[in-house]
């Protein structure tokens, strides 16, 4: 059997001429088949890469939208579902911070009389997000559907707007706490400022454009000393930096109402308190460490004098922001074009009835049946302000806002709630 390196001969019979080749063209000929198939077979590996390269990036495309919090037919469906509204001169509304302590429990009301309502909630661990979980869970039983996001992502904001076309917004998404401030400021400017700018924008391009409430504070009252504190009152000396976010933000509003025609309404809640609450308020965390056995901290102002709050149960705080959503009146701008003055309005809701701190204590202990190991010290620098004090007359002429519960019978609610949904037992907790 011949080699592989002979010469070929053909297979036809018949006369033929040998032709040798000389070595050095069979060398050249050798190389250049091997430098071919070297080629041959980059150009494969490369197609080959590229190709696979293209794929995983299909795949990563793929698994993000899979992931993502929204977006989708489904999530559309659930978005106008959660909208719908089913009574007669209802409203859509968009609740952002619906996770949260106020959020929930608006969102519910507007639900439970027949309003469409669609969340929003980034759910951030400033505290226990289990909680946050468990009222998401609460609304998603009465139909209420909220989605997972930023109010700082323009895009999602762009896309429930195109879904739904909202009548309203009630914007509680907010980075709250007045010590936490001097932790992470950032997050407060982030929140706060950045966010509401980023709604804002969202809303005044809608068409038609939604009438706007939101969460202020009565932190922006600061160092005023005038009490009770009103709407009217200079609200420039902010005593922390909470509250001058939230200064800033009855800024802005003002701005986007006198430019675009957005129909804008301010809240200055006064200390909220009740069910679902958060834990970093001192009732709750008061709660918490009483039935625990630990010692509770409790500030004195100048003087040794008590710190006094405006304790405003979470149910008369509702009633005050439904009765705003109610009467918030139409913004007159279309498609961030201004057609008319809009209304824009502040209002306080609060209790008009300040009561000190070791008050709270002496009610929680009488509720909890355990006796509360106090540690009494100097209010330090963190931004507190020594009382606060609403005046809510604007409120009750306008709104028809009117406080019915104090804070005996709303600290008795919530402490029936902390125990049932923490799962304290009375004898227990007090051995």
């Amino acid at each position: 059997m011949p080699s592989l390196d002979t010469d070929p001969i053909p297979s036809t019979p018949g006369k033929f001429k040998i032709e040798r080749t000389h070595p050095m063209n069979r060398q050249f000929y050798r190389c250049f088949s091997s430098s071919s198939t070297m080629f041959l077979w980059a150009l494969f590996l490369i197609a080959l890469t590229v190709s696979y390269l293209s794929f995983q990036s299909f795949v990563d495309s793929g698994s993000r939208y899979l992931s993502a919090s929204w977006g989708g037919i489904q999530w559309e469906k659930q978005v106008r579902n959660s909208a719908q509204i089913h009574r007669r001169g209802g409203m859509a509304v968009l609740v952002t911070g619906a996770g949260g302590f106020v959020g929930s429990h608006v969102s519910l009301a507007l639900k439970r009389r027949g309003d469409g309502v669609v969340g929003l909630d980034n759910f951030n661990n400033y505290y226990d997000p289990s909680l946050k979980k468990a009222r998401k869970s609460l609304l998603n039983d009465n139909g209420v559907f909220i989605v997972e996001g930023d109010v700082n992502d323009a895009k999602l904001l762009a896309k429930l707007f195109d879904v739904v076309v909202f009548t309203h917004v009630m914007h509680l998404a907010a980075q709250a706490g007045v010590r936490y401030a001097m932790e992470n400021p950032q997050s407060y400017v982030h929140s706060n400022i950045a966010g509401l700018v980023t709604l804002l924008e969202a809303c005044k391009s809608a068409d038609p454009q939604p009438a706007i409430v939101w969460a202020s504070s009565s932190s922006v009252y600061g160092l005023n000393e005038k009490v009770p504190f009103s709407e009217l009152d200079r609200t420039d000396q902010p005593a922390s930096l909470y509250a001058a976010t939230k200064k800033a933000g009855e800024e802005i509003t003002h701005t986007y109402n006198h430019i675009y025609g957005l129909s804008i309404t301010g809240l200055r809640f006064f200390t909220v308190y009740g069910p679902w609450g958060r834990p970093d308020m001192a009732y709750f965390s008061f709660t918490r460490s009483i039935l625990q056995g630990k010692a509770i901290t409790i500030y004195r102002g100048k003087n040794q004098v008590d710190l006094a709050r405006d304790f405003t149960f979470i149910d008369d705080i509702v009633k005050g922001c439904v009765g705003s959503l109610d009467t918030a009146g139409k913004s007159t701008g279309s498609g961030g074009k201004k057609r008319g003055p809009a209304p824009y309005r502040i209002f306080n809701l609060g209790n008009t009835s300040p009561v000190t701190v070791p008050t709270l204590v002496n009610i929680l202990e009488r509720h909890l049946k355990v006796k509360a190991k106090r540690n009494i010290v100097d209010m330090p620098g963190n931004g507190d302000v020594p009382f606060t004090h609403a005046n809510i007359s604007l409120a009750q002429r306008e709104l028809g806002y009117k406080p019915t519960t104090d804070l005996q019978t709303g600290l008795k609610k919530f402490v029936t709630w902390y125990l049932s949904y923490y799962g304290y037992d009375h004898e227990k907790s007090v051995n």
